[in-house]
């Protein structure tokens, strides 16, 4: 089959590699229906993760499943599939609690290579999840991005405790901050300020139920959500990035006694200690348990109530995937899409 490879910082290849097959007996294999690129693929791709060696790209995935194991009997040959990033068996007792993303028998999707023809899903039983029927062409993004940018945007709004008619803010104007406005929204938020300053995230932030458009960061970021809060901050604070700038300006807009819902992967992040102490803001957040939403997440976008897929503002074939790499790399992109 074709699977994208990343070989050093910025070399991005399609190569031929082996076809997947049945490991253990809980294992699921799929063709992918569309893959795409991801905001933490790009760590790696700038050299600010460490490359060791040609490594399988992707993690984000839908599509139809071919064969399963001895031991799968939820999941179905010829069934179309949703599935998280991270594999869990949903059984477990920290699964059990909404955690699957720290499933005791957690496996990452990520080493396995989403971005290809075909994919082995471990413990399927547990990480896929079918859809009603085989869905239409223009219902697939949207299930692409419940895999994980949509997921992990409404973890970062269920983390951030956003209450309807309360007010949010969103640190981050990627594809998981603009479905964190979306996931918000759907949860009641009565104000919700989009931190952007690209004037086509705006456009799709505020389509996505934005009421507020902020374009400072850092320090001067902060003192503008708490102009528009009347000096106090935010409720909810979701962050989105993973930088230290962003989860200080995060929790700094953020009000005593409000949340902080943190779903960017962090890189370097400190905390200051007293600060934290003094600030009466609650931190949550972590690898999105991506599972525990996905079957509320794949009706939303099914019957047409909500619609994420607009975030991939790129399609690509796969081949051209080092294409999509480079488009959000330099920001002409917010998520590119991949078909097989």
């Amino acid at each position: 089959m074709r699977g994208t490879m990343l070989y050093a910082p910025g070399d991005v290849r399609v190569e031929t590699r082996d076809d997947p097959r049945i490991e253990q007996p809980t294992d699921a294999i799929i063709r992918i229906a569309a893959a795409c690129v991801c905001g933490s693929d790009l760590w790696p791709y700038r050299g600010i993760e460490p490359v060791t060696g040609p490594t399988p790209m992707g993690h984000e995935y839908v599509g139809v499943v071919e064969e399963v194991g001895s031991q799968v009997t939820t999941i179905r040959q010829g069934q179309f599939v949703v599935g998280s990033f991270a594999a869990s068996d949903n059984t477990c007792e920290i699964c059990r609690a909404g955690y699957q993303t720290s499933c005791l028998h957690r496996e990452w999707i990520g080493p396995l290579g989403a971005q290809a023809e075909y994919l082995r899903v471990p413990l399927a039983d547990g990480t896929l999840v079918a859809t009603p029927e085989q869905p239409s062409e223009d219902v697939v993004p949207g299930l692409l991005a419940a895999s994980d940018v949509l997921g992990t945007g409404w973890f970062g709004a269920v983390a951030a405790d956003v209450q309807p008619g309360k007010t949010v803010a969103v640190v981050g104007d990627g594809a998981v901050g603009l479905l964190a406005v979306l996931a918000a929204k759907h949860l009641g938020a009565g104000r919700i300020i989009a931190m952007s300053r690209h004037a086509d995230r705006q456009k799709l932030a505020l389509e996505y139920g934005a009421t507020d458009i902020v374009t400072e960061r850092g320090d001067d970021g902060v003192a503008r959500i708490k102009d528009l809060t009347n000096g106090l901050g935010a409720h909810s604070v979701i962050e989105a990035v993973g930088t230290q700038e962003s989860m200080l300006q995060a929790i700094r807009s953020t009000r005593p006694g409000g949340h902080v819902g943190y779903v960017g992967v962090a890189h370097g992040v400190q905390l200051p200690g007293e600060e934290m102490f003094y600030s009466h803001v609650h931190l949550h957040g972590g690898p999105a348990p991506v599972r525990r939403f996905l079957p509320e997440l794949v009706d939303l976008i099914t019957s047409h109530a909500i619609d994420p897929g607009n975030v991939f503002d790129l399609t690509l074939p796969l081949d051209q995937a080092a294409e999509g790499y480079r488009a959000m790399d330099e920001r002409r992109a917010v998520k590119a899409l991949l078909r097989p």
